[in-house]
């Protein structure tokens, strides 16, 4: 990342590098390598007056890069703040704009969370790919005053017997494992989805979750001057120079690996050991009230962490780069400001503090070196070696980067995937095709178990976990006095957001929504992490700006807020991009973590099993279409964000009352892969009979939104449908819990042994991934 011709000079007479610059406004500097165009280049030359030193160039690329700046989604991320009400935006402490959004559930306790991308570094790299991935969102947690308390991860692969995927599979869950188990952090959610669109580019993001008391909030400011800038953790290095800010912000070509692999920046490195002892020194320095800002060293590093800071500030800054710990010998300024390397923070403290600061990461074993202060004037202004070679306006660095309005087009193609409706597809009549069908269908790769993946992540660890997976969302306790807990959940049917990008976002938001509900607990506050292909093709963009509305309008409906969240572009190869893929992540919140509602069925004999919600003929986008044909096509099933909110208040008073023992949202699979779900993981069998009028494939199989499957115990069934017919929930009765039975009995499909049934759900991972 460095020039051929140093900016430094060595004459009798010592130049600064800012200097020099000056006076050699002809000399030739890389600036194509490190992914600026001609006019961002001239830009940077405009705002300095002069041509940018080699450090200062380096600083302005990975700011500018797509990861960091959002200079192609600006314009349309502005949408989720016309569309947040003062009513939402009332309950977030923090939002869009900060590391993490944070709001405030009541009793003096806050949450933080966020999810975020490490999709490319994970492709080249997947072990360590995926583990600085979960570093990385760790640190943006801690960065807002919190104690991060769980993590989930949304993960998406190549075909599920790929050569390729076998190779990048095994060690991101490695990596996620790894580093989230030494961490000491519970993974409780997340999802693991298999297409071909995903080869050579898949998407492993990584969400963490928080709790601190509401009136101990961090952000990331310098204000005062003369305090001190206070670098803080692991060493700096050479490893992942460039990788997330700027690996992250362009498409693979396709030879990235094996013997033609293209040279690409280098993948950061973790140490979950030394996060660990950093979360506690970091959690200490808040509660001794030593710190003024922070913020963490991720993507551009210290370019990123000094200019955000600075940017954010009263003032300017000044940084010597001398005091800087490395761990390589021989690094260049641009080097050591783009540098990756993971485990740092950065506080800013006041002169006064800083001895009782240092003691703190004495106690902690945290190396902490003062690099800095906040200074009167405007300018960030770095020093190495006596010389000045960064000299810049930070918030031309941190927030006014290029702005791009991107060419947004409708793909002719669009039609043609709509118009191709599932509905003239052979479907199963018979109760033995139904069978073979459901059979089928749970043995699937994006149906079946995922435990081969998350036996690899400790769930428990903290002894705070109340649900995990298989259900459908994680709940954790936050407060052992009063019982109360939060819940989470993320989804994305990236083939629904192919057929209808407005829509599918919606779908997304209902489906994470409805995996809160059906744990008892009230949604709050949504994020996401958008997952797209080429910011410069015109179709991408239009599939973008189209979910970015369909996430924002969705949220506005439901009235929670849109916390923040992350933009990932360029995930495509060649020409061929990703499932437009935007996850979202919804945040509820439970008063009595007692009363949450598992997944499995089983508590009792002769419970009720009872379908709230209406079924409709609708298979575009779904599991059956792929699974049984390999089609995609027509559109996605209809969603009622109303319906939903009513959903989620009825299984809330459920859970509150003790009406509901057992809930399992439906989508993915439809109503058969939820009751094969909820007998397996409760180990019990039952008896189900549809409605004599129903069209069974159409009950079985349909991906229809807005609806559950509950079991409610004996006593309780006429008091809960009584509660949904007053609240015009549709509530229909398809079967009872038989303990006694080791089998799921589907009137017109046959008797379905558990036995059959674990086999089946079981045992796919396992014989692919061994």
């Amino acid at each position: 990342m460095t020039e051929t011709t140093h900016d430094t000079v060595t004459s009798p007479e010592r130049v600064d590098s800012t200097e020099y610059a000056a006076r050699t406004p002809e000399l030739a500097q890389p600036y194509r390598e490190l992914g600026l165009a001609e006019d961002e280049y001239q830009r940077i030359r405009q705002i300095l007056g002069r041509r940018p030193t080699e450090a200062e160039l380096a600083m302005y690329s990975v700011m500018w890069s797509e990861h960091c700046s959002y200079k192609s989604s600006k314009v349309h991320l502005r949408y989720f703040g016309e569309t947040t009400t003062e009513e939402m935006r009332a309950k977030m402490l923090a939002g869009i704009g900060e590391n993490a959004g944070v709001i405030d559930i009541g009793d003096g306790w806050a949450v933080t969370f966020k999810v975020e991308s490490h999709n490319h570094p994970s492709y080249v790299e997947p072990h360590q790919g995926a583990a600085t991935g979960v570093g990385g969102i760790v640190r943006d947690i801690m960065a807002m005053g919190a104690r991060p308390v769980a993590v989930a991860d949304p993960l998406r692969f190549g075909p599920a017997e790929a050569a390729d995927t076998a190779r990048v599979l095994p060690g991101v869950v490695e990596g996620i494992g790894g580093y989230g188990n030494c961490l000491g952090l519970p993974n409780i959610g997340g999802e693991v989805v298999f297409d071909e669109s995903y080869a050579r580019n898949p998407l492993v993001n990584a969400m963490c979750v928080g709790v601190l008391k509401s009136d101990e909030l961090q952000l990331a400011h310098a204000s005062g001057t003369g305090n001190k800038i206070v670098l803080f953790g692991a060493r700096t290095g050479l490893d992942g120079i460039g990788g997330v800010s700027v690996l992250a912000s362009e498409s693979f070509s396709g030879d990235e690996t094996g013997s033609g692999r293209k040279k690409l920046p280098s993948v950061q490195v973790g140490d979950p050991f030394t996060e660990k002892v950093l979360i506690e020194c970091c959690l200490e320095l808040y509660r001794s009230g030593l710190v003024v800002g922070v913020q963490d060293l991720g993507g551009a590093g210290l370019s990123c962490a000094t200019s955000e800071l600075a940017s954010a500030g009263d003032g300017g800054m000044w940084i010597d780069l001398d005091a800087v710990p490395l761990r390589a010998e021989g690094m260049t300024p641009a080097e050591i400001l783009s540098s990756e390397s993971q485990e740092r923070m950065c506080a800013v403290v006041r002169p006064s503090d800083v001895e009782a600061f240092m003691e703190v990461c004495r106690k902690w074993d945290v190396t902490a070196t003062v690099i800095g202060e906040v200074t009167d004037g405007e300018n960030l202004r770095v020093d190495w070696r006596g010389e000045r070679v960064v000299d810049v306006p930070p918030r031309t660095v941190a927030d006014e980067g290029p702005v791009y309005q991107r060419p947004v087009r409708r793909p002719a193609e669009q039609d043609r995937l709509v118009a191709d409706d599932p509905g003239a597809l052979p479907r199963p009549g018979s109760a033995g095709e139904l069978r073979e069908t459901l059979l089928r269908m749970a043995a699937s790769p994006n149906l079946c178990s995922r435990e081969w993946v998350t036996s690899q992540y400790d769930h428990y660890v903290r002894g705070n976990t109340v649900l995990a997976q298989p259900s459908d969302g994680g709940v954790l306790r936050i407060d052992e006095e009063s019982g109360r807990g939060i819940a989470v959940a993320t989804d994305c049917n990236a083939r629904y957001t192919r057929l209808d990008p407005y829509q599918g976002a919606r779908l997304a938001l209902a489906e994470a929504y409805r995996n809160v509900s059906v744990t008892g607990s009230k949604p709050v506050a949504v994020t996401n992490c958008l997952n797209f292909g080429s910011a410069e093709d015109p179709g991408v963009m239009w599939q973008f700006q189209q979910a970015v509305r369909g996430l924002a309008d969705g949220a506005a409906e439901l009235g929670i807020p849109v916390t923040g969240g992350n933009v990932s572009f360029y995930n495509q190869t060649g020409g061929d991009p990703i499932l437009p893929t935007p996850v979202v992540g919804v945040l509820g919140v439970i008063d009595d973590v007692t009363r949450r509602i598992p997944t499995g069925i089983g508590a009792a004999p002769g419970e009720a099993l009872l379908l709230l919600g209406e079924t409709h003929d609708e298979f575009g986008g779904s599991e059956w279409s792929r699974v049984v044909h390999g089609h995609l096509g027509g559109t996605p099933p209809r969603v009622d964000l109303s319906r939903e909110k009513l959903l989620g208040e009825i299984l809330a008073l459920g859970a509150r009352d003790g009406l509901v023992s057992a809930a399992h949202d439906l989508s993915e699979g439809g109503l058969a892969q939820g009751l094969v779900e909820m007998a397996l993981i409760g180990e019990t069998g039952a008896r189900v009979v549809l409605p004599e009028e129903a069209d069974p494939f159409v009950w079985l199989f349909s991906e229809s939104a807005g609806r559950a499957v509950v079991s409610v115990p004996r006593g309780e069934e006429l008091r809960f449908t009584e509660l949904c017919s007053a609240r015009g929930l549709p509530c229909t009765k398809i079967g009872v819990v038989d303990t006694e039975s080791r089998s799921l009995d589907i009137q017109g499909v046959g008797e379905l042994p558990l036995t059959e049934l674990r086999q089946a759900w079981e045992g796919t991972l396992p014989a692919l991934f061994g």
